[in-house]
């Protein structure tokens, strides 16, 4: 025996000067969204391409000199080179404006998020929040703003996936190397790195700065992996969701409270703060501390902050809000809340939710903002009502939730194929018309064979991937030639005509991976038919902690083991972007079949949907308001208090005959030419109804026009003349949090139960305002027609007149109504605080009902 020690030198290419230029195209996920750079790295060396998982800065590390020197005398690839930059210098170019003209020049976006999915070549994120976030800074690219994200560097991105034989996750994970990420340090003035420090229970923290450029946006990410700190504090940033309850609160100090110290080292002064998620609200309190140590007093900067933040949910269920114990709290912000002048109580009321002694994310979020929004219209209601103790005396349907649909970024998810088709039939400036419904009623004129060839072309590609990776599970797991032929025997690229229903997303319980299951007779007797066969593929991994999810896996795997299924129903391992892309653009028909109403919004449908492909899903999150009948098929969920079994019996039940009366007759209907046209018309309507909706353009304008304009014009009136309106609000908040509770009404005129119509009413009521004036409160009178369930979003209002003071403790209002209906009527009288300068009428959740 003998030891030998193994020495490493990494060597690297020089870039040829002609080619320099490739190094920028590198260091921009621009490449994310822009199909022909990243097939201009390919063409280079296709191998290393795939090695380096589709990483340009990787590949340029490791690319053969040789093939960049034989690139610079290549014609062609000097050409594709020399248009992707002028593509590129266009669309950064700088003196364009903002698309959206709602914004003023001082404006300025900042966005915090727990995770960013741009690429598969940056591994900072797990799932979809991670991808909506990354799909809402390309939209703000797209149009101009004036917009920079924070987020985390993490060493240890979410991990890979393989199943092996008996269905079993197997995780992995990969120690990313900074060097090979499209990110660069952020840089001082004297070519330093830009650190920060943040307190963290009785230590200081130091972070380093680094930034990636997505299109015009700028991304900065914090990093605590220095030698500086302990290895424990190195530790922090290591994992994507990783560790235990001390790791999860010093990350979301560090991006919170880290972020704001970001921005401020850098010069940048948002005048929007958007927290998409609750792990960020730490941000609200270093925010809250830079007003206090200039000389505001608490109550007047938590104004002031609020007024100017935008706070987005993702979560539709309490137990997915982050919350904290006290004692941990009081471990991290023990002297913290000294500074703000305020006691341990008035602290942690900042996070207190009712009905838990935790100090709840969501809860500071809420309180720490004045705009509030779910990711779909039901998730809206849901998240109203989740929060509605946050507002004690108002009804959830009417607290200042509100929602944003989320919505996908349509260059980085259609396929290049429609892209191409685009241009030819619609011209080049679809790309500009994203939202414009009437434009894109023109893939009507599309001529229906060609919409069906670039279909089954998408499936082909589709196929030719998965087949790689089903070779390769099958390789490594000891599988046989013969059973491999089995396995693929409906997955043929080059006849790809076969009914293909899939499913990819997180293996969460209540997404219901396994639903299609639950009656295996049915489902044999619906895909057996050698005429109209079904190939079934599913994608998707379970959290590490989730058994019951890993369970669904292993569950699916083992259905697609029985000898019956087996070829007709695929687990696919390895779920990604790059899977993801060619799922969504190749299969026939997107399942998703979630509990209602626990899908938040939902977007991979989306992204299905504007590829061509047709949804079938639960009328849940975005599905909810995106079907109208004709594109696509719909599973109406039973009631929410219907047990589980029985309800997944019936919502199975109904999925099966959907299948089986409506899916598969129509797809293979064929005509004359070897498709179906009532299918290619549905396909074309599902792109039609769903792309000029459920783009990320349409989403981020809303949120500019709806949220961030507001939320800026406000928080400038409250900073103004010395924070004068952000004060003169925490004074009158305070007078009358403590005068509510002795409010009272009462009716002085005789409740009159019949008129004619056009008779007028003369409603008088006496109110005690303990001390407030008149011009404190709003008295109202909401009126409807009587129905058994009537929603008080039905109501019309109408506002009572102060017509004096009937004594020392009691004011009079008037109101003269003619009823505009006919019928029995229901009306109600109401009295709630009013100030000009609130963000929402009701956003001191103060009412009481006469």
């Amino acid at each position: 025996m003998f030891t030998r020690t193994a020495f490493t030198i990494t060597v690297n290419p020089k870039i040829p000067h002609r080619l320099k230029r490739l190094e920028e195209l590198a260091n921009n996920l621009w490449y994310s969204w822009d199909r022909a750079t990243r097939t201009l790295f390919s063409r280079l060396d296709p191998h290393l391409w795939e090695a380096v998982g589709h990483n340009p800065k990787a590949f340029l590390k490791r690319v053969d000199e040789s093939v960049l020197i034989k690139a610079t005398k290549d014609r062609v690839f000097l050409a594709t080179y020399n248009s992707i930059l002028s593509t590129y210098d266009s669309y950064h170019d700088a003196s364009a404006v903002p698309i959206n003209e709602e914004l003023d020049l001082q404006d300025q976006i900042a966005y915090f998020c727990f995770e960013f999915g741009f690429h598969e070549s940056l591994p900072i994120y797990s799932g979809g929040l991670g991808i909506l976030a990354g799909d809402h800074c390309k939209a703000a690219s797209d149009l101009h703003l004036p917009f920079v994200a924070i987020g985390l560097l993490y060493r240890q991105g979410y991990f890979s996936q393989t199943i092996d034989s008996l269905g079993n996750q197997q995780v992995a994970y990969t120690i990313s190397d900074f060097d090979d990420l499209p990110v660069t340090p952020v840089l001082r003035e004297d070519g330093s790195s830009l650190q920060i420090t943040v307190p963290l229970s009785q230590r200081d923290i130091t972070i380093k700065v680094w930034q990636a450029k997505i299109g015009h946006v700028t991304l900065f990410l914090l990093d605590t992996d220095l030698l500086e700190n302990s290895p424990q504090d190195r530790y922090i940033t290591h994992n994507l969701y990783g560790g235990d309850k001390v790791m999860r609160i010093e990350q979301e100090i560090i991006l919170g409270m880290g972020g704001v110290r970001v921005l401020q080292a850098l010069g940048i002064k948002p005048t929007i703060w958007h927290i998409n998620e609750g792990h960020a609200a730490f941000m609200i309190l270093e925010r809250i501390y830079a007003l206090v140590q200039q000389g505001l007093d608490f109550a007047s900067a938590l104004e002031s902050v609020a007024v100017n933040t935008v706070f987005t949910t993702h979560t539709a269920v309490p137990a997915g809000h982050d919350h904290f114990d006290a004692n941990l709290i009081q471990t991290y912000f023990d002297s913290f809340y000294r500074h703000l002048n305020i006691t341990r109580e008035e602290f942690m009321a900042l996070g207190h939710a009712p009905g838990s002694p935790d100090f709840n994310m969501t809860a500071l979020a809420i309180h720490g903002s004045r705009t509030h929004n779910g990711v779909s219209k039901i998730h809206g209601d849901v998240s109203a009502n989740i929060c509605r103790d946050l507002w004690p005396q108002i009804e959830p349907e009417e607290n200042p939730i509100s929602y944003i649909t989320n919505g996908v970024h349509v260059p980085t998810f259609l396929a290049q194929e429609w892209s191409d088709l685009f241009d030819r039939y619609l011209g080049h400036e679809w790309r500009n018309k994203m939202c414009d419904t009437d434009y894109w009623s023109s893939i009507d004129a599309i001529p229906d064979h060609l919409f069906w060839s670039v279909r089954q072309s998408l499936k082909s590609q589709m196929f030719y991937g998965i087949r790689s990776r089903i070779s390769e599970q099958n390789s490594r797991n000891r599988g046989s030639e013969a059973h491999l032929d089995r396995l693929l025997k409906f997955v043929d690229p080059i006849n790809p005509n076969i009914l293909t229903l899939g499913f990819a997303r997180r293996f969460a319980t209540y997404k219901r991976a396994a639903l299609l299951f639950d009656n295996l007779d049915w489902l044999r007797n619906i895909i057996f038919d050698q005429d109209r066969p079904v190939l079934l593929l599913f994608a998707g991994k379970a959290h590490p902690a989730d058994v019951p999810g890993q369970d669904l896996i292993r569950r699916i795997s083992q259905i697609a083991s029985l000898p019956e299924f087996e070829g007709r129903l695929l687990l696919i391992e390895g779920y990604d972007l790059r899977l993801a892309r060619r799922l969504v653009a190749g299969v026939d028909v997107w399942l998703n079949n979630p509990i209602y109403p626990l899908e938040a919004s939902g977007t991979s449908g989306m992204k299905a949907g504007i590829n061509g492909a047709i949804n079938l899903s639960v009328l849940d999150g975005w599905w909810g308001e995106g079907y109208d009948g004709k594109n696509g098929w719909a599973i109406k969920p039973g009631p929410e208090d219907m047990e589980g079994t029985l309800r997944d019996q019936e919502e199975g039940r109904a999925l099966y005959e959907i299948l089986q009366d409506q899916v598969i007759p129509l797809y293979y209907d064929y005509g004359k030419l070897g498709y179906s046209p009532n299918w290619v018309k549905m396909a074309k309507h599902s792109m039609i109804s769903l792309l000029p909706r459920y783009n990320a353009t349409r989403m981020v304008d809303e949120y500019v026009t709806k949220f961030y304009r507001p939320a800026s014009r406000k928080g400038m009136l409250y900073a103004a003349n010395d924070f004068a309106a952000a004060k003169n609000v925490a004074v009158w908040k305070t007078k009358i949090k403590h005068a509510w509770q002795g409010i009272t009404l009462r009716r002085l005129d005789t409740p009159c139960e019949r008129i004619h119509f056009n008779e007028a009413l003369n409603f008088k009521v006496a109110a005690n305002l303990n001390g407030l004036s008149p011009e404190d409160v709003v008295i109202e009178l909401l009126i409807c027609r009587q129905f058994k369930t009537t929603k008080l979003c039905n109501f019309k209002h109408f506002k009572f007149e102060f017509t004096g003071t009937q004594d020392s403790h009691e004011h009079s209002f008037e109101l003269k109504l003619i009823p505009e209906l006919c019928g029995k009527q229901e009306y109600f009288i109401r009295i709630y605080p009013y100030h000009s300068l609130l963000s929402h009428p009701l956003e001191m959740g103060l009412m009481v009902w006469l």
